[in-house]
């Protein structure tokens, strides 16, 4: 089982405080500014997108020149090998890649005249001139800070989001079981009390 970064989205406020975390440690990092996660908004509900390090991992089996790399901590993107295919975006079971890019316009006093995309336009479709494009994906900050670990988890101020391994996974899935056999023995009872009566 991977380590990867879960959400309890009754937690969560959308107050996108993991997405600054995330963005400033990349950038001072020297990686795409880009947040490595995504928020949700839905009427009821909001909550943060984040790779699921999977076992199977289709986004490295699908990369055409193998920037995508599982290291012991994470599946990893190294953005000067990606080409910005979106291949690996268009096979993410969970929508958590995305293209994404740091404009240059303004560095060393080049602009280029982008086009403006239409709010509703997905990322996957989205393009802008000059603008190098790689794929932005969880590494739960291995590539720049593993001690600390994810900037997203230290910084969030409700506690929504928690790191995930095996260890911890089998811990809750022992509780649930015990709460489950719990519950069918008052069932039970119940049932045998009623019978009696």
């Amino acid at each position: 089982m991977n380590t990867f970064i879960a959400i309890e989205p009754e937690r969560c406020i959308g107050c996108g405080t993991c997405l600054a975390a995330c963005s400033h440690g990349h950038r001072m990092a020297g990686l795409q500014a880009e947040p490595r996660l995504a928020m949700v908004f839905a009427p009821e509900v909001t909550a943060a997108v984040t790779c699921h390090q999977c076992e199977g991992a289709p986004c490295l089996a699908v990369c055409p020149v193998d920037a995508i790399t599982r290291t012991e901590e994470a599946l990893v993107v190294n953005e000067q090998t990606c080409i910005g295919c979106k291949m690996c975006a268009i096979v993410c079971p969970f929508g958590a890649i995305h293209p994404s890019g740091t404009s240059t316009a303004g560095v060393a006093g080049t602009s280029y005249p982008t086009p403006i995309q239409p709010r509703g336009t997905s990322p996957l479709l989205a393009w802008d001139l000059g603008v190098y494009t790689c794929a932005v994906k969880c590494d739960l900050c291995s590539t720049y800070d593993p001690e600390e670990g994810p900037h997203c988890v230290a910084a969030c101020p409700t506690n929504a989001l928690y790191v995930r391994d095996a260890t911890t996974l089998a811990g809750i899935r022992k509780d649930k079981m015990q709460a489950a056999v719990a519950a069918n023995q008052i069932m039970m009872g119940r049932s045998t009390n009623l019978r009696r009566s």
